[in-house]
């Protein structure tokens, strides 16, 4: 289910719109301007959070849309069951992401990927946390695969991209593998694509500035 929506991705950064409702700009509103700022920047695609934010994102630019439906906290949250990702398509996303991880899930993944392509029509990004993972999605179908959730499934969370499951992915599958994850620099974005990475998604160093203040905050006041 390759489309040429990917060719449109290849090679470019892609920016993950997102803010919970604990956050300063969570809203339809501050994510439609969001977006508009990084397409202005160059953004060739976004990935973006909830069907109202989808949907508002949809009317305002025209970049593929990597949509997502966060619908609970904690454990497998990421479009976890069919009704997520109908809301999801039904706002406007042009590729599905689904946590594809294998912890107890509501839905089985590769049931789940199955009705996206089937029944939404949709190809699928699989966000997994080891290469396990990836391998296991890609044989259930998943059109790209990326390590968005490692680091994310238990233990402490590491502070710099994963690296090795980014090698890992690209020499064990052959769809399509999106880095993302904590890249926190430009040259980190450059580093993945040279890597082989079909594309690269940036968050938090774009769009969430009370993170990217924090972290001149910290630096000025250490010691």
């Amino acid at each position: 289910m390759l489309t040429n929506l990917f060719e449109k991705l290849r090679g470019q950064l892609i920016v993950s719109a997102q803010a919970q409702a604990n956050e300063p700009l969570h809203g339809a509103m501050h994510m439609v301007a969001m977006a508009r700022a990084a397409i202005e920047g160059g953004a060739a695609g976004l990935r973006c959070e909830g069907p109202a934010d989808i949907e508002a994102i949809r009317a305002a630019v025209g970049v593929p849309l990597i949509g997502l439906w966060k619908v609970a906290p904690g454990g497998v949250c990421i479009t976890p069951t069919f009704e997520a990702a109908r809301a999801v398509v039904a706002a406007g996303a042009d590729i599905v992401a689904i946590d594809a991880t294998m912890r107890e899930r509501p839905v089985p993944v590769h049931a789940l990927i199955r009705y996206i392509q089937e029944t939404l029509q949709r190809p699928v990004m699989a966000d997994v946390s080891n290469l396990e993972e990836g391998i296991a999605a890609v044989a259930s179908g998943a059109d790209c695969v990326g390590p968005t959730l490692s680091g994310y499934t238990g233990g402490p969370v590491p502070t710099e991209p994963d690296w090795d499951l980014l090698t890992g992915l690209l020499a064990s599958v052959s769809v399509p593998v999106v880095m993302e994850g904590r890249i926190w620099e430009p040259i980190q974005a450059a580093r993945a694509l040279r890597q082989g990475a079909w594309a690269v998604v940036v968050g938090s160093a774009i769009t969430r500035p009370q993170l990217i203040t924090r972290r001149f905050t910290t630096a000025i006041q250490s010691p």
